[in-house]
């Protein structure tokens, strides 16, 4: 039997402003949950400040390793906005202006808006593709296995349905969520050995406190529906044995 081919993924934010705590990543969330539904899982991410030569190096790192790269930032008409330009060095392309990007934003902005400072979001790598955007005009882009999103997280996911036939998967990952009344040290024995008994499932947990009492959430992850089911019956068997709470959160 073939064995199945796995689709995997890394995301690079990058931007000061997420690195000094003075705007959140929501980013990460947003692109991990498109990506699984269409069976590609997010292996790494990573947060790179508005500099050059770290966004080149961490890039040639990450695009050898994953089947796609995400980028989120750095692509507005600003001077610290040079993430495109970071891209065409990491592949040894031209830098230069999109045409096609130029004339969408050319024909978006009325007469006299489209400065000099607008016009610097139409350039790109040599040859790239657009990823159109229908919230704000200013296209994104994408080289070989790089894709290039903007950072305003409504901005960008209004523009990843554009990308869904761009993406090849495996099966959608799915998840189901079991929060329990206790904590991790009175399952950890057990979870462990579930997880070593389904070595093709990801069981994660994770504390929560809430109405001033602790539990713990614990999420299961596959392809397969069938395998969430059963270990998700391997875990309520153990709970309903030690009579832990089972709580909706």
């Amino acid at each position: 039997m073939a064995k199945k081919a796995k689709f995997n993924a890394a995301i690079l934010i990058i931007g000061n402003e997420i690195l000094s705590g003075r705007t959140k990543d929501t980013n990460t969330s947003t692109l991990s949950l498109w990506l699984n539904s269409l069976g590609v899982s997010v292996e790494e991410v990573r947060i790179v400040p508005d500099v050059e030569d770290r966004i080149v190096e961490t890039l040639n790192s990450l695009r050898s390793k994953y089947n796609y790269i995400f980028t989120s930032g750095g692509i507005g008409p600003t001077h610290d906005d040079i993430t495109a330009r970071s891209i065409s060095k990491a592949f040894g392309l031209k830098y230069e202006i999109h045409q096609e990007a130029f004339k969408i934003l050319e024909t978006y902005y009325k007469p006299g808006e489209f400065n000099e400072g607008r016009q610097k979001m139409t350039w790109m790598p040599e040859n790239a593709k657009l990823i159109l955007n229908p919230t704000s005009g200013a296209p994104g882009f994408y080289v070989e296995n790089v894709f290039s999103l903007p950072g305003v997280p409504s901005i960008l996911k209004s523009m990843l349905g554009g990308l869904n036939n761009k993406i090849v998967g495996g099966k959608p990952i799915k998840s189901h969520t079991i929060s329990l009344r206790t904590v991790e040290s009175e399952i950890a024995n057990t979870i462990t050995k579930i997880q070593n008994e389904n070595k093709d499932v990801e069981i994660g947990s994770y504390p929560f406190f809430q109405a001033g009492k602790l539990g713990v959430s614990i999420v299961i992850r596959s392809d397969d529906q069938l395998k969430i089911d059963n270990c998700n019956l391997q875990i309520l068997k153990f709970v309903d044995e030690k009579k832990i709470e089972v709580v909706d959160r």
